[in-house]
């Protein structure tokens, strides 16, 4: 652990004299990405300083055990520093889990009413203003790209474009099915209903993260249809691509203008492909770890939200909460908190630190 601490220090002081460097000032984009680097390292070289001086005052100790005059306040100091050494270490063994990088990255967050008719529609509403709270809490921005609204309220399908820091590092684990289990408002013998919505959470990826050519890619623009709002079936704004080589097609008539279709259509496709190539190489090494986030398919039922017990219930790592009304209001940060501390466990387990 300390050979790794030793080399994001000194990468972490190149990293220093590089910020002052005029070149890399002058440039912008080659400025942003060094300071981005440089921040990330920050909290990991301060908590190295601190294990160093703690490591220190530990020896100090260890000395001062061998003068008999000292021997009684060496004890008292060492009972003190052994906690503090154990859980500084709990903390930087944290720290140095290899992160995704992909968990950087802005997001387009898709919510899908599923079985269950208007309560569906009613409760993927529900789902938006909980995430929407969740966002402001968070500091992150977000704009809405598409929305086909619900017979009864709520939403049949709504798309949104979310970006901040570690947008996908905290939303990922939101993608699945999510299902509640309530007393419908068009339920008139109180009888508690369980309907579902889907949630899919997709990184925003540009064409060189996956390493393909403008050349390889066929671009066409068709006519929206279906429900959707004032901009459909007026102009062709809806954006079909397909990537010659392999074959992958991807289309978008969910946003608001051409742009906003070829984005999200963009994404959809470089998610695909790259999931493709990650697949191809998995088989080749023969080694699939499963993932805590799932498969991100659509069937895979993630959370329970039970309103007559006030519960909520992720399933994937048996945590259960009675807090329902707050959660729902926006306060679902401790359920993705403890779902990132799950798949950190998993990750120590399986010695990646």
């Amino acid at each position: 652990m300390l050979d790794k601490l030793a080399a994001i220090h000194d990468r972490f002081r190149n990293l220093e004299e590089q910020l002052s460097d005029p070149s890399v000032i002058t440039d912008m984009d080659r400025f942003q990405k060094v300071n981005k680097e440089y921040k990330k390292l920050q909290p990991v070289v301060e908590a190295y300083h601190q294990y160093q001086e703690l490591l220190g005052n530990i020896e100090t100790a260890k000395e001062m055990l061998r003068d008999p005059e000292m021997k009684e306040m060496a004890e008292m100091e060492m009972e003190e520093l052994k906690p503090q050494r154990e859980t500084l270490e709990e903390e930087i063994k944290v720290m140095l889990i290899p992160r995704d990088p992909e968990d950087e990255r802005d997001v387009i967050f898709e919510i899908r009413s599923g079985t269950g008719g208007d309560e569906a529609s009613i409760f993927a509403g529900d789902l938006l203003r909980m995430y929407s709270r969740y966002f402001d809490e968070m500091g992150w921005k977000y704009e809405l790209l598409y929305e086909n609204e619900g017979s009864a309220g709520g939403y049949n399908k709504v798309v949104v474009e979310v970006s901040g820091e570690d947008v996908f590092g905290r939303l990922k684990f939101e993608s699945g099915a999510h299902r509640v289990q309530r007393v419908p408002r068009t339920e008139s013998q109180g009888r508690v209903h369980t309907s579902a919505a889907t949630v899919v959470v997709m990184p925003k990826l540009e064409m060189e993260d996956v390493d393909i050519k403008k050349s390889d890619l066929k671009i066409d623009t068709f006519r929206a249809s279906g429900a959707g709002g004032q901009h459909v079936n007026k102009t062709e704004s809806a954006i079909r691509i397909t990537h010659l080589p392999t074959g992958t097609v991807s289309e978008s008539q969910d946003g608001r203008s051409q742009h906003k279709n070829k984005e999200i259509a963009m994404t959809q496709l470089l998610r695909r492909i790259q999931e493709q190539k990650r697949e191809e190489h998995e088989n080749k090494l023969a080694s699939k770890r499963k993932s805590l986030v799932g498969t991100g398919d659509r069937s895979d039922k993630v959370r329970t939200y039970n309103y007559p017990q006030n519960r909520v219930t992720d399933h994937r790592i048996g945590l259960t909460l009675y807090n329902l009304d707050q959660i729902i209001e926006g306060q679902v940060g401790p359920v993705i908190e403890a779902l990132q501390l799950a798949e950190n466990a998993a990750k120590m387990e399986e010695g990646m630190v």
